[in-house]
Formats: structure tokens, sequence, C-alpha cells
């Protein structure tokens, strides 16, 4: 654990602006594990369709005297990826640190809720609008899908990788910090070069 906060643009959502702070009553090591989980779900569902993951970490500081934070960071390169898959790896760090929850029987309503994550969905939003595909919030817009239904198509697919987040979520846990190869490596899935070198 670090002894001071990063930097603030380490705790910005994509638009610059600091991340939403919610409390999540679980101890330390039980909420970083969460955080690792989070983060294993965007890398794992990201690479599973064909993107690349640079890294993964976990970020812990003691936010105060006898107070901690902790959040985490996946750093991927989107090059032709089709725009429902986008969203839907957007939407895996939610549903899999509520999935851990409850496989390691941590859920309450209070947890579940803490793990709410709208920076992501308003990533997914503002990515797909760049290239033509609509993202509805609350409903489905005319030729586009609602949140609700990328959730849908996330959680089919942290279904069926569960034990591969479960594996990074850990390793991730451990070392805190992953590359993609190393993703790969634990996996078995294909980490595709950077496309112009950069992420």
């Amino acid at each position: 654990m670090m002894a001071t906060a990063p930097a603030p643009e380490v705790l910005a959502d994509h638009t610059g602006r600091p991340r939403a702070w919610l409390e999540m009553p679980l101890a330390y090591e039980q909420a970083r594990l969460g955080i690792a989980f989070h983060e294993a779900g965007h890398a794992v569902l990201s690479m599973a369709y064909g993107m690349t993951i640079v890294t993964s970490k976990v970020i812990a500081w003691e936010s105060e005297q006898g107070r901690w934070a902790v959040t985490g960071s996946t750093a991927h390169q989107a090059h032709n990826t089709r725009a429902w898959h986008y969203a839907a790896q957007c939407a895996a760090g939610e549903l899999a640190q509520v999935q851990y929850l409850l496989a390691y029987g941590l859920w309450t309503p209070e947890r579940a809720a803490a793990c709410a994550a709208d920076h992501d969905r308003e990533l997914a939003i503002d990515v797909l609008a760049q290239f033509g595909y609509r993202l509805g919030r609350t409903r489905a817009p005319q030729d586009g899908k609602s949140w609700g239904m990328v959730r849908g198509i996330a959680r089919r697919k942290v279904s069926y990788l569960w034990r591969e987040i479960r594996t990074v979520a850990h390793a991730l846990n451990e070392r805190t910090c992953l590359t993609g190869d190393d993703i790969a490596a634990l996996t078995g899935l294909t980490n595709p070069p950077l496309v112009g070198g950069a992420a």
C-alpha cells in the first residue's frame, strides 16, 4: 500500500473529472481482492474480444491516518473491436466484482451497490458515440442498446470466463500489476501486439 494518494489523473475518468468514490463496507484485503476482480473482468473480457492489454493494476494507498482507499486501472488498445464487445468489457468490471462478493460469501445489498462503476458506463457511451453507436443509460435508443442489454451480454461472458477472471484476480491481488502478456500466460488467451506501438 502506498503512503500517499496517486496523481489526480490516475483517479480521474476519461473526461478528466475525478471518479466517484463509494464506501465499501469490507476489510482492506477483501476490498483489495474485489478491485482485483473488477480489473480482471475488464482485462479478461477485453482479451477474449481481441483487444490488447498493456497493464492491469490494483492501486491502494492510505487516504488518511488509519484509513485506506483502493482502486484499479486496466490499460488496453481496442483496435478493430466490435462496438458491443467494447461496451461489454466496460460492464465486465462491476459484474465481476459483484460476482466475487457472491462467490466468496460477502454479498450484501450495500456492498453490491458500492461496486457501481458509472465511469465505465459513461466511457462506453462516449466511445461508442464516436463511431455512431447509440448506448442508452436506462433504455435502448432507436437502433441502439441499453446499458442493461450490454450488462446482459457481459454477464454471460463473465460467467463463461469466470475461471480465467478468478485466476487473474488472485495473481493481480498478489503482484499488484500484471502485463497483458502475464494475463495471456495465466489464461491461455491471446494478447495481440499493440498496433502502432501505443496504447
